[in-house]
């Protein structure tokens, strides 16, 4: 058995009641970013809910809700850009909420949005709750709030919709619910290409359970591996009789998890998502299996390893302000390593470990467009677990003006970074 098991998961209000210190920060910060904005883009003579919801990949996502995919954008350089390369599950929603209430697409994908960002707060919470205790559940969702790019969690994008979906499938997997992690590692799957992240970990962790489980039974004399194989990933703790976590292990029901059959369908289910709509795409533009690659080649997106992406750090160095930015570039880069480094030697659990190093992977090694990195970053909220862990050991006071004083850059930030001309 493992130290996540001797934390009694809370259902129902319990839950909610444990998540609402989480969730109250988490709309202060975003209500305070959306303040900013409001106000900031009234002085620019700009609209706030245009920013949010009617530019840049929203106008997307509501081209697919309202007219189904087939439009596509052809360059003078010669670029084709479909509306294939975006994933379904995010139209399909703002279609089904404008069918349902007189919300436009637009606004029903912001709703989408805002509603999907309070699941998404309290699965980190939940998550970071699981692993770390309820203080550093609190701080995670606070400093996933205060991320420079957070508002981007408040626009009608996918981003907040997947981070909700990956951090209840991460739960579920931690927890031993198998087949709700698989259903929810499908769905990422139809949010974000980077729904294979959530797939990766469902299956690291799901692997690690079976080898375990099969040393533990070629090592027990009666064939049976019990309570001594460990749950995916988590830390192998001790617990002496007597103690309140024997007590708890002693008493606690057997997880989903310990039957084989069930962790198997859950990682059957897993890559389905991705699988399904990748797969459509290269029967519907007639390239076979690997046709939605070249649907994102339209949009010079794809996975060089990172070559492009030193290309242009690089290419910063050439001239005097913009090396600046390139040596912001290069610290900011060597922070998020850094960050990862510190999640494995804190042992994170190995679901997390594969998660989280997965999305960095993939927005750094991604020849996309290099503004757009940070947002894609923003699913990986395992990494911010060591600075909530920082947070949490602070002294109130300490951790409130932290947290006041960054939640008003962070707002001022994002307001002019939308804006601003590129796309986020």
């Amino acid at each position: 058995m493992t130290d996540l098991g001797t934390r009694a998961a809370p259902r129902g209000a319990g839950a909610l009641r444990r998540a609402a210190p989480a969730l109250l920060g988490y709309v202060a910060v975003r209500g305070l970013g959306l303040l900013v904005l409001a106000l900031w883009s009234a002085a620019r003579g700009k609209s706030a809910h245009t920013l949010l919801t009617a530019r840049w990949d929203a106008l997307w996502y509501v081209r697919v809700a309202e007219l189904g995919y087939g439009y596509e954008v052809r360059l003078p350089n010669g670029d084709v850009h479909s509306n294939l390369a975006f994933f379904p599950l995010l139209p399909w929603l703002e279609r089904l909420l404008h069918a349902v209430s007189p919300l436009s697409h637009a606004d029903a994908g912001f709703a989408v949005a805002l509603l999907a960002s309070l699941a998404a707060a309290w699965g980190i919470f939940a998550v970071a709750d699981l692993v770390h205790g309820r203080r550093a559940g609190v701080c995670a969702v606070l400093v996933w709030a205060l991320l420079p790019v957070g508002i981007v969690q408040s626009m009608a994008y996918s981003e907040s919709l997947f981070t909700a979906l990956a951090a209840w499938s991460l739960y579920a997997v931690l927890t031993g619910r198998w087949v709700t992690a698989g259903v929810l590692a499908a769905l990422s799957g139809l949010t974000r290409p980077v729904g294979l992240a959530v797939v990766a970990a469902v299956w690291a962790a799901g692997l690690v359970s079976f080898r375990r489980e099969r040393g533990a039974s070629a090592g027990s004399p009666s064939g049976r591996s019990g309570s001594a194989a460990p749950e995916p990933g988590a830390r192998r703790t001790d617990h002496a009789p007597g103690t309140r976590a024997d007590t708890f292990l002693r008493h606690a029901p057997a997880p989903e998890g310990a039957r084989p059959a069930v962790r198997a369908l859950g990682m059957l289910l897993a890559p389905l998502g991705t699988a399904g709509y990748v797969l459509w795409v290269g029967h519907r533009t007639g390239h076979g299996p690997l046709g939605y690659l070249d649907v994102q080649a339209g949009w010079r997106n794809g996975f060089d390893g990172g070559y492009a992406f030193a290309r242009f750090v690089a290419g910063k160095f050439t001239s005097f302000p913009s090396a600046l930015a390139g040596l912001g570039l290069v610290v900011g880069v060597a922070a998020l390593i850094r960050l990862y480094v510190v999640c494995v030697r804190q042992r994170q659990p190995l679901a997390l470990l594969v998660y989280g190093g997965a999305v960095l992977a993939l927005a750094l090694c991604a020849s996309s467009y290099f503004g757009s990195k940070p947002r894609l970053l923003l699913p990986a909220f395992p990494l911010l677990f060591p600075l909530a862990l920082a947070l949490a050991r602070s002294r109130a006071p300490r951790a409130a003006l932290v947290v006041g004083g960054v939640a008003v850059a962070s707002a001022v930030y994002g307001a002019w970074w939308l804006n601003g001309s590129g796309p986020p």
